[in-house]
């Protein structure tokens, strides 16, 4: 298992040692230039924000838009990567005294899947080094955005959470609101609620204080005070959404720390001690991610927040949440990722959706996937927890399409949802426009968007593009060196879709004749 799903250093590549050996026998300008006429010219833009200018005006020239992500990825062994990331997601306190704290296997660091990159399809890999490095980060990001600002109007600007800080923070916070959501539904099953949907569990006020009061869970006049806010408690009852807004950044960010323990029925912190420098890492972070989302609005660029594993999904998603609802007031600015393949995606999709209509804010999600189920599945069996995967594609695909329906539903309700449906597969892309059709969405309100890797399924996003619908090619751009880890990966991991290319050669061979037969060879684009 280790070796199969840890395979993130290049040396397992063997289209990489291939690459390798052509650098050496051709020279680096030559070796370039081929990179360039060939694998690196079919899926990247080019290397800087100036270079992918006539490709992304060629695009949008068919109606095709952008998402900008530079993809550039640290060439590293995989012991590198092993190592910079158990000492970027173990504590101080967890180095002093290992396994006196209360952390929880799936979201502690293993070194066996130290190597994030292993098992991974078309998904850029961050490994923390220092602050400084994380700040230069942000700095690409924030080029990227005034990029994506200057070369299209209505383009958007991909970032991932993982580049701007210590990924530790992510794993601590992951647990703590999992482990937040479990005491929620301790306490519904105890008021007998367990079989209710997730947004249908309301627990009674006066028989939760009581609860808390018997577990210890606090002084009763803590109790009290934590549901006195002014949206709490006026119902009688409290919701999912409502507790999640007891956990709030009040004064120490260590303080969102506090996991119930409903052996002793106390709050404990999750770790014993949080040094100094941890607790300003983790509020760096946080600036970090407001500096990126201002500039977005600055340069009308929307944010799309990347999805990444499950172990820092739920701090992602949450960290994502805070953004919308600061930035999403007037527009949809800030774009939060869901993984479809997850069994919790529709409760996730539908829990943001109502807070958003109860906050009045703008929803917007990208709807995927999932880039991460090797990976994923290898780390819950090696380690010993629940799989997140569903069991099968068809179960997936079942997902996919209730979440999405689910957004389109609120989209016809009120108009300040969107979505990206971001798949290559057409039958998905036929659902999405049949039920547009069946509620009456039009492609010019731009409330639902199609989303392709550049290079790839271009049968589906033109035509898209020409019929007036908002469809965007994810857009990889960087220096050719720099990019190749990532490429190179990202050939291993897609030889199911090369597969797929039998569809686009026949497509292409099927054009060529029609355009040879009408005396069409040039063709000339409608926008």
């Amino acid at each position: 298992t280790v070796h199969k799903f840890s395979r993130g250093s290049n040396n397992y590549f063997p289209q990489y040692k291939l690459m390798d050996l052509s650098r050496k026998l051709l020279g680096q300008w030559m070796f370039e230039k081929l990179m360039k006429m060939t694998f690196y010219g079919q899926f990247v833009a080019g290397e800087d924000h100036n270079s992918i200018k006539p490709l992304i005006r060629k695009n949008e020239a068919f109606g095709v838009g952008s998402v900008l992500d530079y993809s550039v990825e640290e060439d590293l062994t995989q012991e590198e990567a092993e190592k910079k990331e158990m000492d970027s997601c173990v504590s101080e306190a967890e180095k002093e005294s290992p396994g006196a704290d209360h952390r929880e296997k799936k979201y502690k660091a293993h070194r066996q899947f130290g190597d994030r990159r292993g098992g991974v399809i078309s998904a850029r890999t961050y490994f923390y080094a220092d602050e400084a490095k994380c700040d230069i980060q942000m700095e690409t990001f924030i080029n990227c955005i005034k990029a994506s600002g200057g070369a299209s109007n209505d383009g958007f600007s991909a970032i991932k959470m993982t580049a701007l800080g210590r990924p530790q923070f992510l794993l601590q916070f992951s647990e703590v609101l999992v482990k937040w959501r479990r005491f929620f539904n301790f306490l519904a099953a105890q008021q007998g609620k367990s079989q209710m949907t997730v947004l249908e569990q309301k627990l009674e006020l006066e028989q939760l204080k009581e609860s808390l009061t018997e577990l210890g869970v606090g002084a009763k006049d803590d109790i009290e005070n934590w549901f006195t806010g002014e949206k709490l408690g006026l119902s009688g009852t409290i919701d999912l959404l409502d507790w999640n807004s007891l956990i709030n950044d009040t004064t120490k960010i260590s303080n969102l720390l506090m996991v119930p323990n409903l052996q002793t029925g106390h709050l404990e912190p999750l770790l014993n001690i949080f040094t100094e420098e941890e607790e300003r890492q983790m509020k760096r972070m946080l600036q970090r991610v407001d500096i990126l989302a201002k500039h977005a609005v600055e340069n009308g660029v929307r944010l799309m927040v990347d999805a990444e594993q499950t172990y820092f999904q739920p701090a992602i998603s949450r960290l994502t949440l805070e953004m919308q609802r600061k930035f999403n007031r007037e527009k949809p600015v800030i774009f939060n990722t869901y993984q479809c393949y997850l069994k919790e995606a529709y409760d996730n999709v539908t829990l943001d959706v109502e807070l958003s209509r109860r906050e009045g804010w703008y929803f917007g999600a990208k709807l995927v996937r999932g880039a991460y189920m090797y990976q994923e599945r290898a780390r819950a069996k090696e380690i010993g927890y629940e799989d997140p995967i569903n069991p099968d594609y068809e179960a997936t695909n079942r997902m996919y399409h209730k979440c999405l329906e689910y957004v389109l539903e609120e989209i016809e309700h009120s108009r300040k949802a969107n979505v990206m449906v971001a798949t290559h597969n057409e039958d998905t892309v036929k659902f999405t426009l049949d039920k547009m059709n069946e509620m009456g969405l039009s492609p010019t309100e731009n409330k639902v968007y199609f989303g392709q890797l550049l290079g790839m399924c271009d049968q589906i996003s033109f035509p898209l593009g020409q019929a007036g619908f908002p469809v965007y090619k994810y857009v990889p751009y960087g220096p050719v060196n720099e990019v190749i880890p990532y490429l190179s990966r990202r050939a291993q991991e897609n030889r199911g879709f090369m597969k797929g290319s039998q569809r686009e050669r026949s497509l292409l061979w099927k054009e060529l004749k029609r355009r040879l037969l009408a005396g069409q060879i040039i063709y000339k684009p409608v926008y």
